[in-house]
């Protein structure tokens, strides 16, 4: 799994745009400034939709206050589904929603969850990290079914 000191390694996300799927590369993401991207489970889950997302977007201002130059989100969901979650969560231009459609960047952090059993498939851990410069200084990892962590909350502490 990665950890904080690692660099972000060399990957293609799809964007959600209004104007639909746009390929961004980690470097282009992560190369400079400082990044806060939080990953979820899954668009409209109830955690995601109740909690995690909404905290970052109550929080934005207070994250950009700390240096915070861009602030993420990423699901394995195609970028599609994550357009309409953005558009139902009113997140505007404060979060930039990021695909891994196949969680292949997912796999390549180590951060999959197998939620198989539940008809999910393979999905992201819920977790936070903040990348700077294109290299990992915090990152905070739920316990499956957990969120304490990787709430903007624990990421303003954290920074």
């Amino acid at each position: 799994m990665i950890k904080v000191g690692d660099t972000i390694p060399a990957a293609t996300l799809l964007a959600a745009t209004p104007d639909g799927p746009k390929e961004m590369s980690t470097a282009e993401l992560f190369g400079e400034g400082k990044v806060v991207m939080f990953a979820v489970p899954g668009a409209f889950t109830p955690t995601c939709s109740a909690r995690h997302l909404p905290g970052f977007l109550e929080r934005t201002e207070a994250l950009k206050a700390k240096g915070v130059d861009r602030i993420a989100c990423l699901a394995v969901n195609d970028p599609f589904v994550l357009n309409a979650w953005a558009k139902d969560q009113g997140v505007g231009d404060k979060i930039l929603m990021l695909s891994d459609g196949s969680a292949k960047f997912t796999k390549t952090l180590g951060l999959e969850l197998d939620l198989s059993a539940r008809g999910l498939g393979i999905r992201s851990s819920r977790y936070a990290m903040v990348v700077e410069n294109g290299v990992v200084t915090v990152l905070n990892v739920e316990e499956p079914g957990g969120f304490e962590v990787s709430s903007a909350e624990a990421v303003l502490e954290a920074i």
